[in-house]
């Protein structure tokens, strides 16, 4: 949620940030919900003055000038709780209002519609040059058995797959390892709920806009959390937190959903685009400070960086243009690892940086040194999601005989095995 303070000093910036984005806002409409409000609550808070002093007058008054301040008195109190509740409803729809307005991007993110407009700042490795006609990894799964997709789309629908066999165990091999990676660098591991209350969703900024990509179970009025960043989040939701235990570094481990609303047609073959899959997601909470929050960033992308590094795959960073950012975020960068099926790069990673937006909308506070407690600043990075990596590692690592050779960094969580096939 942003500032509305900073919204009513500078109205121009949130809705140029709002054109940047993508989003059709009405930042006039919010203001004027907003001015509606602070007008009805100055008008109450008129009432209940007078209604003070015609209670002090009628404890001196008799008969006929009593009975009048009574009959003025139950008029004032009757009018007041018809405002009150008139405020309520105004709060609300200001409340509901202010939730669609995004954060604007910061002044150095390139303007842009899609992701043609992102811009690569640099790259890491040489793609491989195989001797031999490869194989996506739909091939190659299939011809090791450590996929079946097949099977998968007949249990649950399109975009549905089974990892078996070694699939599963390199998939379980590349999130511990990442995790391990994050738990060396400081980093507190997390196995979270993957089913949570509307408000968390709402507080990390993926609702309300976004609503249609995620899984309901209705009868349990509870969202299929589509990323961690949601309840790593929502763990600090309603808490104030001292300053001198910031920043707060977590990881965690879950299985996410999404139902890729919107991508029909899209990525259909195999699994790079799918509707659930194992993510670590990195998250830090730190005080809310520009400069602090650039340091953290860069340290989320590094960490990730370190692990494909690692794994030897071929990747560029991309910075995200701003029609490609969401509602909060204010700085992105995207990790696209090499994936010889696609013959280009794929995204696998996606730091975002919100300043106090999440804060703000989850109620997270903390106390500040000078005593005042102020939103704290969040942000966010992938460490490890499968299948897409998975893909990359099973592409990249190909020989001419069809055999997959296993990231040396991965060999000791195999128990020792260095080739699948």
């Amino acid at each position: 949620m942003v500032d509305i303070k900073l919204l009513r000093e500078d109205p121009e910036l949130f809705k140029r940030g709002a054109e940047k984005k993508g989003f059709d806002v009405n930042v006039a409409q919010v203001l004027n919900a907003d001015k509606e409000r602070r007008n009805l609550q100055a008008s109450i808070d008129r009432r209940r003055r007078e209604l003070g002093l015609k209670s002090n007058l009628m404890k001196k008054a008799e008969g006929k000038q009593r009975e009048k301040l009574q009959e003025e008195l139950r008029d004032f109190s009757k009018a007041i709780k018809i405002d009150e509740l008139k405020l309520r409803q105004k709060e609300e729809e200001f409340e509901q209002a202010l939730l669609f307005v995004p954060n604007p991007p910061l002044d150095d993110v390139p303007v842009g519609k899609d992701e043609a407009d992102n811009v690569e700042i640099s790259k890491w490795g040489e793609p491989p040059k195989f001797s031999f006609e490869s194989k996506d990894h739909v091939e190659l799964g299939l011809m090791h058995g450590i996929m079946d997709i097949e099977r998968g789309v007949k249990v649950s629908g399109t975009r549905s797959y089974y990892l078996k066999a070694e699939g599963a165990l390199l998939e379980n091999a590349l999130m511990r390892y990442a995790l391990d990676m994050l738990v060396t660098k400081g980093y507190t591991p997390f196995v979270t709920p993957v089913l949570v209350k509307e408000e968390c969703m709402v507080g990390s900024g993926f609702f309300p806009t976004g609503r249609e990509d995620s899984y309901w179970m209705e009868k349990d009025e509870l969202f299929l959390i589509g990323t961690s960043e949601v309840t790593l989040v929502s763990y600090h939701m309603d808490e104030i937190l001292e300053e001198d235990a910031l920043p707060v570094k977590y990881a965690a481990y879950t299985t996410c959903f999404r139902r890729e609303a919107g991508s029909y047609g899209k990525d259909v073959r195999g699994l790079f685009r799918v509707h659930q899959f194992q993510k670590i997601e990195q998250v830090v909470i730190c005080r809310d400070d520009p400069d602090v929050m650039q340091q953290f960033h860069s340290e989320l992308m590094k960490n990730a960086e370190d692990i494909v590094q690692s794994l030897g795959i071929a990747y560029r960073v991309v910075e995200v243009c701003t029609g490609e950012m969401g509602m909060g975020q204010v700085k992105k960068h995207d990790i696209e690892c090499w994936m010889p099926g696609r013959g280009g790069y794929g995204e696998t990673h996606s730091c975002s940086s919100f300043a106090d937006f999440q804060a703000r909308r989850s109620r997270i506070r903390y106390r500040a040194k000078d005593g005042n407690n102020r939103f704290p600043y969040t942000l966010n990075n992938t460490a490890a999601a499968s299948p897409r990596l998975l893909v990359a590692i099973i592409e990249n690592f190909q020989n001419e005989d069809g055999s997959i050779t296993i990231p040396d960094v991965l060999v000791p969580y195999m128990n020792g095995k260095k080739k699948i096939g």
